[in-house]
């Protein structure tokens, strides 16, 4: 027998890009994602699935979005994570190249978070940009991982 999934209310506000998830123990949805474009909320989507799966739980999605001025709930994202798109050429707007941009400090961010809770403050240039390599070449998951690795080699100290 299918559980039966819970009634999503619409989000508040303009119509735009929505993932909703719902919160069980609260019987609640929370928006989880948002934006003008389709790409960034569902690349959060699957990042938040992963997260909630990593701890033992399943995730309710729902997406919501712009259809001819008004609100349309769209299919769910598939639980499963889409494997890594092919690489793409330069995206025509710039909204899509700010999140590329903002994803990449994000990885950064992550990594020196990773460094400082190895004990390794004190960084200079080539550090910092040996970092920003790092975070350039590598995805999410693998940035995650190595800042795992350095958080615990700080924690054996």
């Amino acid at each position: 027998m299918e559980k039966q999934r819970p009634r999503c209310p619409r989000p508040p506000g303009e119509p735009r890009w929505v993932a909703m998830f719902h919160e069980p123990a609260h019987g609640t949805w929370t928006v989880g994602a948002e934006s003008p474009y389709r790409e960034p909320v569902l690349y959060a989507v699957g990042d938040m699935t992963r997260t909630v799966r990593a701890r033992g739980a399943e995730a309710t999605v729902a997406l919501w979005g712009p259809e001819d001025g008004g609100w349309r709930l769209f299919d769910a994202p598939s639980a499963t994570p889409p494997a890594p798109a092919p690489e793409r050429p330069a995206p025509l707007s710039p909204e899509p190249a700010r999140l590329a941009e903002r994803m990449t400090d994000r990885r950064h961010q992550v990594l020196m978070a990773g460094l400082g809770k190895a004990g390794l403050y004190d960084l200079g240039p080539e550090d910092d940009e040996a970092v920003r390599t790092l975070a350039d070449r590598l995805d999410e998951p693998t940035v995650r991982r190595v800042a795992h690795w350095l958080s615990a080699a700080g924690g054996q100290r």
